[in-house]
Parts: structure tokens; sequence; C-alpha cells
């Protein structure tokens, strides 16, 4: 079908709260941006752009052409906000997109689902799958970025296209409709956090498998030699640094014990979980598993605290499983953002609250070192965390020396 001809199908109407309730089709962008809303273009690399007429791309189409980053997106934006709950139990968010170039990039399709709640949908596998295949009309069910205790009455971003990599998109006719019917799969976010997967980010695809097959051939060199690590550091980007900034502290405090380091960056619970039941821990026997995960189950879905504390009981019982004779020392996620009362950070803490109760005292065991991490009043230094989620070598170095006393404990036991 002709883009023109998808336009002209598309009913553009005003967005405001009170029509919202009675209306079956609510549309965002056709052609233009409803009345009142804009189109933003932001990128990583310099500021938020307002896009005005066919600056936006194709006069039917708006057009996202992206090279080597790791953001860039699309946003509607700015007008009155919606109140989209009378779509959220049965209605969809629909949209055509052309798929231009995918191969080496990713697309996440996200909106604002409360004052402080954004979601997105990753959708890198299927829209490298529609590279080249022309216009296609994708139907999601709005319940793809609700959650229970979300806020869909005062939506001020009722649609972002997200990307990273290399790629170039195009998407027109961007609406919400009342019992419509959905044509495109997402993930049950109740049960995703517990269900093992590999992590499919643009940036992933390729490295992350290629590091999980290298730890396999690090453990297997390791019991060729007659060596078994003492202690393993299982969980995400957080973990992996001790093999970067963290890399002289590590020397100092765990190479002695052959230890072993099992993070990968971008990691949720459902991908350790894939990577403990392909192999990561098979064949060693060390005397501590040190496990922290999470923060991307927060950061990059903002899942619901009881998800992510169901994925991390799954991890520690699959440790269990596989090292039955090893103690976990199951660490709080650490705090991020800068700010004590700061959203993420707020998550986190809830998370934290939840795993704290998987302790037994005899083979699992909790410790929350945050406190040492951050400065009197709460806050976090970007001197001991740049970016206020990862450490540098000093905030290594408080790790260290915080859990220090448990992990002697816990090995002499």
């Amino acid at each position: 079908m002709r883009r023109a001809a998808l336009i002209a199908a598309a009913l553009l109407l005003p967005l405001s709260a009170a029509q919202a309730a009675d209306q079956q089709e609510l549309a965002v962008y056709a052609g233009k941006p409803a009345p009142g809303w804009h189109v933003t273009r932001a990128g990583a690399d310099g500021p938020d752009v307002i896009l005005k007429g066919e600056a936006a791309g194709h006069p039917d189409a708006l057009t996202l052409q992206w090279k080597d980053t790791w953001f860039a997106a699309l946003r509607v934006e700015g007008g009155t906000p919606l109140d989209l709950r009378p779509y959220v139990s049965e209605g969809t968010l629909e949209f055509d997109i052309k798929v231009d170039e995918l191969a080496r990039g990713g697309i996440y399709f996200a909106l604002r689902c409360g004052p402080e709640c954004e979601r997105k949908l990753p959708y890198v596998v299927q829209g490298r799958a529609l590279q080249g295949q022309g216009w296609r009309h994708l139907a999601f069910a709005l319940s793809c970025f609700a959650r229970a205790r979300d806020d869909f009455s005062h939506v001020t971003m009722p649609f972002g296209l997200y990307a990273n990599g290399i790629g170039e998109v195009e998407v027109a006719n961007i609406k919400f409709v009342r019992g419509g019917w959905p044509n495109a799969a997402c993930p049950d976010y109740r049960t995703q956090a517990v269900t093992p997967e590999p992590l499919l980010h643009a940036w992933s695809i390729g490295p992350w498998e290629q590091r999980h097959a290298a730890k396999l051939e690090e453990v297997r060199k390791l019991r060729a030699a007659g060596r078994n690590p003492q202690v393993v550091f299982v969980g995400d980007s957080i973990t992996e640094g001790w093999e970067k900034s963290g890399k002289p502290v590590w020397q100092e405090y765990y190479a002695k014990y052959d230890a072993l380091a099992l993070g990968f960056g971008g990691d949720h619970t459902e991908n350790v979980l894939w990577r403990l039941e392909h192999g990561e821990v098979d064949g060693i026997a060390p005397k501590v598993a040190v496990l922290m995960i999470g923060t991307n189950n927060s950061g990059d879905r903002e899942d619901v605290p009881e998800a992510t504390a169901a994925g991390v009981k799954r991890i520690v019982e699959e440790l269990r499983r596989r090292l039955p004779g090893t103690k976990v020392l199951l660490l709080a996620v650490f705090p991020r953002e800068a700010k004590p009362d700061a959203f993420l950070r707020r998550l986190n803490g809830r998370v934290n609250q939840l795993i704290a109760g998987l302790a037994d005292g005899r083979s699992v065991f909790f410790a929350d070192i945050n406190a040492n991490l951050l400065n009197p009043d709460g806050s976090l230094s970007r001197d001991i965390m740049p970016d206020l989620l990862h450490p540098n070598e000093k905030g290594y170095a408080i790790w260290a020396r915080s859990m220090e006393p448990i992990l002697q404990r816990l090995m002499k036991e």
C-alpha cells in the first residue's frame, strides 16, 4: 500500500484528555503531529531538536536515521497530557513502519507511563527481520507497556522511537485504538525476569555470545590446570568492571583465590539465568558465589520490584542447584542516580527490601554495603561512580574493603 493511502486512512483528532474516553481511535501522528504536539529528535551527541514541517522527514512519515551511536530518538511530546486509561486494558498502540536499514542497529518503541515512568519495548531482532520488506502495520497491546501501578491518566509522551547502532527507519499513522487487535507480540512482564534468554540488544548480539564462550573456555583452562576458583562473582556490567577499572583491586583481593568474574554488561536476571543454564559454573566448586544483579531490570525496563526480586530468587536457586557446596553471598543492588529520592534509586531500594528475605543464614547470606558507597546525606558522588551507576577504581576498593570481613567468614565456615 502506498504511503499516501496509508496516511489518508488515518483520522487526525485533537488529543485532549477529556476526549480520550469517548474516542475509539486517538491519533498521535498522521502526516503531522496532532494539534498542540510536536516531534523531537534527540541524540547522544547533541541537544534535542524540535522538528517542524518536512524537517521531520517524508511529508507522510517520520524518518529516523542514525549512525554509530548508543542513543537516537524521535519523540511525540509537548501537547496536553493524555488520559490513556480507557485504552490500557483492551487497546492497542498502532503504527506503520518501514525498516530501510537495521542490520547493525536496534530499535525500541516507548511511551511515558506516569510522572516518573517511561517504558520501552525492544524490537531489535524483529525489526531486523523487517529490513527491506516495505511498509508494515504493527499493533501492540497497550498492556505491553503497562504495569499494575502505572498511572496512564497523564501521559506526556505517547510515542517514542529509540535506536542505537546504525540504521534508518520510517514510521507513520501512529494512533491508539480501543478494542484493537494486536498483531505483534511482546514479552510477558510477569515472567520475563525468570525466563532464561540471551541478551538481545543491538550492541550485544555477537559480543555477548562471544564473552559467554570465552568464560566457558576460561573455566575449562582452570580445570585443566587443576585450579578451582574459590570465589565467583556473578552479575552485570558492575561485576564485569572488576576486569576493567576494578582490575587493580581485583589483583589485590581476589586473584589469589583464582577468582572468576562472570559479569556481563547489560544483563538482566533472565540473561544471567541463561548463562548459568549453559554451563558457566559447571565443573567448579567455589567456596563463595557473590551475586549482585537487578539494576538493569530497573533501569532498562523499569520492572516492578516484585518481578526483579523473582528473577534474583531464581538465580539463587540455580546457583544452589549447580553449586550445592557453595555459599551464596547476595549483595544489595548498588545505589544509582545522585539523589536518594531519585526514581531508579527508590526502585532498586524496594528490590533490596524484597531480596533480603532470600537469606537463610546457612547457604544464602545477604549483605548491604550501599551506605559505604554514599555520602552522609545519602547522595552518590561521581568521585566513586563517575556515571552514577558504575564504580571507578575507588568505588571497587570500597566494595572490596566493605565485603572482606563477610567474605572471609564465609570462606572459613
